[in-house]
């Protein structure tokens, strides 16, 4: 565009030039948005940070509980985007999302995205008992069936699930936007606590990005109930953010606080990306002395789930950003820049 201007070019000429050489890289249009019933909130903050209207369609229960999927328009060659979450109910949710990406594929799309902020069943990744599946390579398997040639997730449990897809797809990760928060609070001697050593990476990222200290956890898995045993790091008179990827029932977590605050934890906070809060998650959230439960919307929270101290953070911005790169055949990597993957 510099050298049009210089041979005399307007700046109306080179914009319709650069529109040009846009579609020439993106032979599907513009992006196509569905959203499944799993987490329709964020996929309308999505489309509000695209300017796009949410596409319609018809998706309803039989009374034999059998799921229908019609759509409003035609996706005939478009770049179509599917956004579903997998939270409570996670089996309908799922197979409400195998066939949307059906109806997808048998409506002609060009190339259909399943954007899944929460990967369910991303626990089940190896074989650690006789005789057990393993539930995540067959979700993946699955979604590639029904219909996907790409997908975009945050923060899978672990990172290995990646290679069970056959399809490309980003992992994104919600850490910035956690740091960013946190940094924003300026917290009294932060330190960052793993409430996993196998979230050890991720939260050594919080912390440098927060320049504080980390510490870590140590938990054992006794008859299937994860049991907190020690603090390995320095946490007294500190303000500690105990993080996690993931909180379900939370009873693993508030011992963790309990023995946070037992090693001399001035205030404890919890940071996870993923919250699904079942069964008693929010009464023991509530029981427990903690100054504040961070999250993001990966996971749809009804009201019945909040407490007061709870503070949402919203993925849709990272989403969107990543959606429209995908859409104009850009990278990825220098929007999330090194965390990408980590």
């Amino acid at each position: 565009m510099t050298a049009l201007r210089r041979v005399g070019a307007t700046r109306d000429e080179c914009f319709a030039l650069a529109q040009t050489c846009v579609k020439k890289i993106t032979p599907y249009g513009d992006p196509v948005i569905f959203s499944g019933r799993g987490n329709r909130p964020l996929a309308e903050k999505i489309c509000a940070k695209l300017d796009l209207l949410l596409a319609d369609a018809d998706i309803r229960d039989f009374d034999n509980e059998n799921i229908f999927v019609q759509l409003h328009r035609s996706v005939r060659g478009r770049d179509v985007f599917l956004i579903q979450g997998l939270g409570a109910p996670v089996n309908r949710n799922l197979v409400e999302l195998f066939i949307f990406l059906e109806t997808l594929k048998r409506s002609s799309a060009g190339r259909i995205t399943a954007v899944i902020p929460f990967y369910a069943y991303a626990r089940s990744d190896k074989k650690d008992m006789p005789r057990v599946p393993i539930t995540a390579r067959l979700m993946a398997d699955l979604i590639v069936t029904a219909g996907a040639d790409r997908y975009i997730t945050i923060d899978l449990h672990a990172g290995q699930i990646q290679g069970f897809f056959n399809i490309p797809g980003d992992e994104l990760q919600a850490y910035p936007l956690i740091a960013d928060y946190l940094k924003s609070l300026n917290l009294d001697n932060p330190v960052i606590v793993s409430a996993d050593l196998g979230f050890a990476k991720k939260a050594r990222n919080i912390a440098a990005k927060m320049d504080a200290p980390l510490a870590f956890v140590e938990k054992r898995r006794i008859s299937g109930h994860a049991e907190a045993l020690t603090v390995i790091g320095d946490v007294q008179a500190k303000s500690v953010i105990l993080v996690d990827d993931l909180v379900e029932t939370a009873g693993t977590i508030t011992e963790a606080v309990s023995l946070l605050k037992r090693s001399g934890a001035a205030t404890v906070r919890i940071a996870c990306t993923h919250a699904t809060l079942v069964g008693p998650a929010r009464e023991r959230l509530e029981a427990s002395d903690i100054a504040e439960f961070i999250c993001t919307d990966t996971v749809e929270m009804p009201e019945e789930k909040r407490l007061p101290n709870f503070t949402i953070l919203s993925v849709a911005p990272l989403l969107a950003g990543v959606i429209e790169r995908t859409n104009r055949a850009e990278s990825v990597g220098e929007l999330v820049g090194d965390t990408l993957n980590l």
